[in-house]
């Protein structure tokens, strides 16, 4: 890979978040394709789109601000998966499934947000 950011773990989990997501919301009713299926893919996307974009800052701390832009894209994706559960867009087990990749990437992001110097 040539750029350092298709190295970085939190950016290769987030584009595959990415894509799992944007098959799950192909199953959203129709009605929901202008509200919370867009809402959702155009969050997931951010979350990469912030961790590269952030990675090719000239300062830690551009690239810290980034980073912070793609955690709250995550927390998002998070509030997206909650409104998709309620309204039985998706069974239990995906829930669980893509809630618990949510939070593991969370969790990783923000402790390698917290070592950018």
């Amino acid at each position: 890979m040539k750029f350092k950011f298709e190295n970085l773990i939190i950016w290769q989990k987030a584009m595959d978040l990415g894509e799992e997501l944007h098959k799950i919301t192909s199953k959203f009713p129709k009605t929901e394709l202008y509200n919370l299926t867009s809402q959702t893919r155009r969050a997931v996307d951010s979350i990469a789109l912030n961790i590269s974009e952030g990675s090719i800052g000239q300062t830690n701390p551009e690239f810290k601000r980034f980073m912070g832009y793609a955690i709250r894209s995550l927390a998002e994706v998070i509030t997206c998966l909650h409104k998709a559960d309620r309204r039985n867009y998706m069974t239990k087990v995906e829930f669980k499934k893509y809630y618990n990749q949510s939070y593991e990437l969370m969790n990783m992001m923000v402790a390698f947000k917290n070592k950018i110097n």
